[in-house]
This record gives C-alpha cells, sequence and structure tokens, in this order.
C-alpha cells in the first residue's frame, strides 16, 4: 500500500477538524436555552376551516402497489412486457414495476403517460386527439401525448395516473391501465 504524502495527510487532517467543529457549532447551534426559544416567533396556527388551506385525496403506497400489479397483471395474462407507473395527483411517482423483458425506454414512458393523464384528467388516448388543434400541447416538459396512460379519480376529481409502456400498441398499453384503474374502484 503506498504511504500518504504529507500534504494529503494535512489537507485530510484539516477536513476532520473542520467537520468536528462544524459538528460541535450544529450541535451549540441547536440547543438554545427557555429563553431563547420564547423568545422565537410561534409557528402560525392555520385554521383548517378557513379558505386559506385545502385537502386533496390521495392513493396510499398499498392501493398504487396493488393497482400497478394489476396493470402488470393484464398485460402478463396477454403476453406483453410493460412497464408500469402510478404517479400522485402533483405528478410525483408512487410505484413503478418493470415487467420482465419490458424495454429500456418503456420506463419513462410509462411514467410520462400517466403524469399526462392525471395532469389533464383523461386518458392520453383522448389527449393525443387534441394535439390536432393545439400541436403545442406536446411542448409541455414531463408530458408524452400517446395513448397508455389513465387517470384516478375521486369524487370527480384527478388523484392519480396509472401509464403503461411497451405493448406494440397504445391501445393495449391504455387497456392494461385500465385494468389498474378497475382494481382500485373494487
Amino acid at each position: 500500500m503506498k504511504k500518504a504524502s504529507s500534504r494529503t495527510r494535512v489537507v485530510t487532517g484539516g477536513a476532520i477538524v473542520a467537520a468536528l467543529a462544524l459538528g460541535g457549532f450544529g450541535a451549540y447551534s441547536a440547543s438554545a436555552t427557555g429563553e431563547e426559544a420564547a423568545a422565537a416567533p410561534a409557528a402560525a396556527e392555520v385554521d383548517a376551516k378557513n379558505k386559506n388551506t385545502t385537502r386533496s385525496t390521495h392513493l396510499t403506497i398499498e392501493a398504487a402497489t396493488k393497482a400497478a400489479q394489476a396493470t402488470l397483471d393484464a398485460a402478463e395474462k396477454e403476453n406483453q412486457r410493460v412497464s408500469v407507473a402510478v404517479v400522485d395527483r402533483n405528478g410525483n411517482t408512487v410505484v413503478t414495476l418493470r415487467g420482465d423483458g419490458a424495454g429500456p425506454q418503456s420506463y419513462e414512458s410509462a411514467v410520462k403517460k400517466a403524469y399526462t393523464a392525471v395532469s389533464w384528467n383523461a386518458p392520453t388516448s383522448e389527449l393525443a386527439k387534441r394535439l390536432t388543434n393545439a400541436p403545442t400541447l406536446k411542448d409541455i416538459p414531463g408530458t408524452l401525448f400517446l395513448a397508455g396512460g389513465a387517470p384516478v379519480t375521486a369524487k370527480g376529481a384527478p388523484i392519480a395516473g396509472i401509464g403503461v409502456a411497451g405493448a406494440p400498441s397504445g391501445d393495449l398499453d391504455e387497456k392494461f391501465a385500465q385494468a389498474g384503474v378497475a382494481m382500485l374502484g373494487k
């Protein structure tokens, strides 16, 4: 093993001393006295009944996983190799499943289809038809206007999107996504 040069030892030692000093400073800063804590402004408490707040419904991870698995199972019954994504109302990915043998492009496409479906609360096959009247829709980052995405709604509002990619047609992708939506309705 090669011996470290004196410069390397000095730089490493200096970094360790700095880390310890900053750690001590952080511990000191975090231990405010009672007076200091009392002087800090109290966090504003927001009344949940006022018009400044809203509530939204989200799928649980368990429900999203079951929907994704039901989607993947529907595809596998037809010998299709696909990827499935479930996103929440805000477009954040909750669950992805990549089926055995699914193509490398299918993962990202599934996420984008799910995001697109929840963003517009419509199946992506319907949204793809809108491109004839509004071709610049496809330029919105993170979207994909190909069949295979389905929204999940509760009380008329979108709460999630399921996207599927990898089957030989978008119609099949969307059929499988709808299987996941149907599972959530049970």
